[in-house]
């Protein structure tokens, strides 16, 4: 009898050693998997040699095209000289914003570079770089405009925004209606026509836009005491190639060629607090 029990027992041992080996070859034992998924993607990305990056395109200073219809920019600049430190070239994947993260999700490109602000929300499915940009929300509204003098004033009111922006949250979480647009010029056009109401948008980018279009007929009429942080944005499961572009990006911080790059966009250092 005892023989008999010492058999089931080795047999079910052998039985449960088998399956966690089993388990271990096929890469679905808890972390484990995840590491080898992780080295596989970036084993990936190093023998193609490419790295690519969704960008919209359309939002100077930090991603549009110049006058000869090269694309430039800030987020262009900086994640070209990370990927050239890094030994790679970069394919810029043009993409409109409310479809990028879709893009991402899809592995269509590898991240996106696209002043993408970080919030506990995208933190809950994507991981992201250290910042690059630190800056703040601004209303602006029609030059003749009277109504609308802070944040608490969109309440009722209506917002051309980027639906999937840091900015759209920020316009209705204050109480506005939103109104999709594609991009910044699309928002102060419907301001200009009385289509919308208001729009909340980058300081740094509506300056911009303004200086480089002589625009006189709106006004930024509030700014958030609040600082936000952009970064580059990539799906999780990442780590290798994270740690690879933060390594990058803190030697360029440290060798000044960050704020170098700041500096020709802005006249100022916008990568730091």
């Amino acid at each position: 009898m005892k023989k008999w029990r010492l058999g089931i027992l080795a047999f079910a041992l052998l039985f449960i050693l088998a399956a966690c080996g089993a388990n271990d070859e096929n890469g679905n034992n808890g972390n484990n998997g995840e590491e080898n998924g992780e080295q596989g993607a970036t084993t990936k990305l190093k023998e193609d040699g490419v790295l690519t990056v969704g960008t919209e395109g359309t939002y100077a200073p930090y991603t549009f095209h110049n006058e000869e219809g090269d694309l430039t920019g800030y987020d262009v600049e900086v994640i070209r000289e990370v990927a050239r430190r890094l030994d790679l070239d970069v394919e810029f994947m043009e993409t409109q914003w409310d479809s990028m993260f879709a893009g991402l999700n899809s592995e269509r490109f590898d991240l996106i570079a696209n002043q993408v602000g970080i919030n506990e929300e995208r933190l809950a499915s994507y991981d992201f770089s250290t910042p690059y940009t630190y800056s703040s929300a601004v209303v602006v509204v029609p030059q003749d405009n009277q109504a609308i003098t802070s944040f608490e004033d969109l309440d009722g009111k209506t917002s051309a925004q980027s639906l999937t922006s840091n900015y759209a949250a920020i316009a209705e979480e204050n109480g506005a209606t939103l109104i999709g647009i594609e991009g910044l010029a699309q928002a102060i056009e419907l301001l200009k026509q009385g289509r919308a109401d208001v729009t909340v948008n980058d300081k740094l980018a509506v300056l911009e836009y303004m200086k480089q279009q002589g625009e006189e007929q709106v006004k930024i009429v509030a700014q958030s005491d609040e600082v936000s942080e952009m970064a580059f944005a990539l799906n999780k499961g990442n780590k290798e190639l994270i740690d690879a572009i933060n390594e990058q990006l803190t030697a360029m911080k440290e060798d000044g060629t960050l704020a170098e790059i700041s500096d020709e966009w802005f006249g100022e250092d916008v990568s730091s607090k």
